[in-house]
């Protein structure tokens, strides 16, 4: 499960990734045929990478929610959830 979680985010990584290559690529295309202008260029760059980013962000805060419903609905037990078991499980075993 965590492994699948990894590849999702690199998944979503390169997908950003490509997306400034390719912003970059369509933008200086603008530029070229004198659309855009070079200044605005960068800003347009900057802009639009930025709104790649946080998408990117919003996805990857939506994939861990999904995780953890999922992980909830398979009563799987949270690492806290785990720690305080142990804990509780040591604490009964120096009873003895």
């Amino acid at each position: 499960m965590k492994d699948m979680f990894r590849k999702t985010l690199a998944l979503g990584l390169g997908l950003a990734l490509a997306s400034k290559e390719q912003i970059e690529k369509t933008v200086d295309e603008l530029v070229k045929k004198g659309e855009v202008s070079l200044t605005e260029s960068k800003e347009l760059i900057d802009e639009l990478t930025k709104k790649g980013e946080d998408g990117h962000r919003e996805l990857r805060n939506k994939i861990r929610e999904h995780i953890k419903e999922f992980l909830n609905e398979m009563d799987i037990p949270t690492k806290e959830e785990l720690k305080n078991l142990e804990s509780r499980l040591e604490k009964l075993e120096r009873r003895e």
